[in-house]
């Protein structure tokens, strides 16, 4: 299974037991998988749930929603979505059942081992039917474009399976004299061999069939449809064709007795006729061996297309009798531009392609010096003359972009780009770069964060938390934010790279070092403050964590009550064992610790039996949008009624207008904070009254 902060799982689990469900989550959590669980309440909303995406489905019998419902409608989604039967015991009768109703495997609910295999063995499975879809998809379209080259190639080829004909290009039927493929569909591949050499032939194919190598080349006297003879060399390449094993085979005419004419009329074939160039057939070859080497890691190549810059208004001009004196030249003067630099070819009507090997500066010094070559001359046509200017669009190809179509694709967008600028420029896509500037973007990031650690780089602000049942606390909540370039950033912006270059604990340690500080300054300035700050996981295995709090609280004359940390809900799910003994030692130094984004989990109080905080800060979902505000104002009060009876205070954040103030007051939330209590400030100057 992917490691565990790679993926996340879409869970939709049946069972009329929430307090049972958000076991299952726990469990999953518990072992470092995030989960994002739903639990339907009605067959109306498992349809509504199944319509989003869903990775697994855990089952247990339910009265609500039964199991031939649920198959059917997971069935009638069309969608591949493994479904686990949740059970306490498992008999043959169930297996065989199962099977049937399209459970794909049976999981012992009060075995959370095993509960935690069969998800995890599933949700493997399920990976690989995903990959191997998308290769497949890949196969077809690579196959689509194989088909397309082989169609539009000059060599006559064929595929035989079994020595029948299953597939042949326009160049074998004219070869053979045959004006379609039916004509020559199921004949034997003998039927086009000279009688002089059939028997040898046949002994060929028998070897064929029992899986001996075909030779690289087979000289033999070919027979078209009207009975006539000529010598021919076959060349056999194994092959599938529709999944079906076969050889691909190309008949190419042999002239016996002047092989220095065979050349040129070979040489004759692989070019256009108007330019001289390579013709798209060829070059598309000599590409696709490129494309080949590159995903073998083997050199690496550029591609630049070409194109005269307002070409549909330069024709007329030239004069429409023109046109091939017009791509003659164009195509001379970039054959003249670039030499032996470069394979070259006419690839569209009006357009050229270029192959160069080298890295991206290469690649750009090329496209730069055909702009050049374009832009200071003037290309005279008959009586006529005129300058003509050239946008091109390019791709470096990398191990990312290794395949014919995303080069051609990424090439033509590059073009197009290029003449949305106006003309007489070039663009070259170089899919390494994209990774080097992020990377680079990256590694600023952490040498600032490092850099606002040993110095003055981040900053604390205070947002007012209200206390609703006349509490005359001051209590604020402390957020981070770090100077960047002169401005002031968030948390989003810096967090997730911080985390993956290990540098949360080291923040949360500042984090906590300055709110201290903090509050030390105001119990000096003669206040005594309270003050929430965010934590993450990282500090739960952290000992200096806890050196700093207890020499802080020390060193300020602080007391440990005044510090309230908090770990959003989550997080603690999926860090419960370290989370519980962090719970015991900041506890012990006087400190609370609470839980943010509470609720966001199918049935939050099942965390509670084993973590026991001193606060719960609701999640944003029961306050951000005042009209969901109403909506959730049952669920609130259930929250804090059970909050209330444990002893727990709670918090609701986000709160906009009075209206929803009065609301949460209603249900009994302790305190609120937002923007209608107050914004976060760089001072503590909010008057509690």
């Amino acid at each position: 299974m992917q490691n565990a902060k790679d993926i996340t799982l879409r869970l939709l689990i049946v069972d009329d037991s929430a307090e049972s469900a958000e076991a299952i989550v726990s469990t999953l959590r518990n072992s470092g998988i995030a989960v994002r669980p739903s639990r339907p309440q009605s067959v109306e909303e498992l349809s509504q749930t199944l319509s989003q995406p869903i990775d697994l489905v855990l089952a247990a019998n339910s009265y609500v929603i039964p199991q031939l419902v649920l198959t059917q409608q997971v069935a009638a989604s069309g969608k591949d979505i493994p479904m686990i039967l949740l059970t306490d015991s498992i008999d043959a009768q169930m297996l065989l059942d199962s099977a049937a109703n399209g459970i794909r495997a049976i999981a012992l609910r009060q075995q959370p081992d095993h509960l935690l295999s069969v998800v995890q063995n599933e949700w493997t499975d399920l990976q690989a039917r995903r990959g191997l879809r998308r290769i497949e998809a890949q196969m077809r379209e690579t196959e689509r474009r194989c088909d397309a080259l082989i169609s539009s190639s000059r060599d006559p080829i064929a595929y035989i399976h079994e020595g029948m004909h299953i597939r042949a290009n326009e160049a074998y039927l004219d070869m053979f004299g045959f004006e379609s493929f039916e004509d020559v569909e199921g004949i034997s591949l003998l039927d086009m061999v000279a009688p002089q050499h059939v028997e040898n032939f046949k002994q060929l194919l028998k070897s064929l069939s029992k899986g001996e190598a075909p030779p690289p080349q087979y000289e033999v006297h070919a027979r078209n449809q009207d009975g006539d003879t000529f010598p021919a060399t076959m060349e056999f390449t194994a092959a599938t064709y529709e999944d079906e094993s076969c050889f691909q085979i190309v008949f190419r005419r042999r002239e016996e007795f002047d092989p220095e004419l065979a050349r040129e009329v070979e040489a004759l074939r692989q070019r256009d006729q108007v330019t001289g160039l390579l013709n798209r057939p060829t070059f598309m070859v000599q590409l696709e061996k490129a494309v080949a080497q590159v995903g073998r890691s083997d050199g690496q190549y550029g591609f630049l297309l070409v194109e005269p810059d307002h070409y549909a208004r330069l024709l007329p001009d030239i004069g429409l009798d023109s046109a091939d004196a017009l791509i003659a030249a164009l195509g001379q003067k970039l054959a003249h531009a670039i030499g032996e630099d470069a394979q070259l070819a006419r690839f569209g009507e009006h357009n050229f392609a270029l192959l160069t090997e080298g890295d991206y500066t290469h690649t750009s010094q090329m496209a730069e010096r055909v702009r050049g070559a374009f832009a200071s001359s003037v290309f005279s046509i008959g009586e006529r003359s005129a300058t003509v200017t050239v946008s091109i669009g390019g791709v470096q190809v990398g191990e990312k972009i290794a395949s014919v179509g995303q080069v051609l694709n990424r090439a033509n967008d590059c073009a197009r780009a290029a003449i949305e600028l106006g003309g007489n420029t070039f663009k070259v896509f170089d899919p390494g770069a994209a990774d080097r500037v992020e990377e680079e973007r990256i590694q600023s990031w952490v040498q600032r964060i490092r850099q606002a650690l040993s110095g003055d780089g981040f900053h604390l602000r205070f947002r007012p938390v209200l206390n609703l049942m006349g509490e005359p606390i001051q209590l604020y909540d402390t957020s981070l934010q770090m100077e960047n370039n002169g401005e002031m950033v968030g948390p989003p912006s810096f967090l997730p790279i911080a985390q993956e270059h290990e540098l949360l604990a080291p923040i949360n340690r500042w984090v906590v070092a300055n709110a201290i500080r903090a509050l030390g300054e105001r119990r000096r300035a003669g206040h005594r403050t309270h003050l929430m700050v965010r934590i993450t996981p990282e500090s739960f295995s952290d000992p200096e964590l806890l050196t700093v709090i207890r020499s802080g609280l020390q060193a300020e004359g602080v007391e440990g009550a005044q510090l309230w940390l908090q770990i959003p809900e989550a997080k603690v799910f999926t860090h419960l064992r370290n989370a519980q003994q962090f719970l015991a030692d900041v506890t012990a130094l006087g400190c609370k610790v609470g839980l943010e984004q509470f609720g966001s989990g199918l049935d939050s109080f099942q965390l509670l039996a084993h973590f026991q905080p001193g606060f719960l800060k609701l999640d944003s979902a029961f306050t951000a949008d005042p009209a969901l505000a109403k909506e959730q104002l049952e669920k609130t009060q259930e929250i804090t009624t059970k909050a209330q009876s444990a002893g727990i205070l709670t918090i609701a954040e986000f709160v906009a207008d009075a209206s929803t103030m009065s609301l949460l007051f209603s249900a009994g939330v302790d305190y609120v904070e937002g923007d209608f209590v107050g914004p976060p400030t760089a001072q503590m100057d909010f008057e509690f009254g």
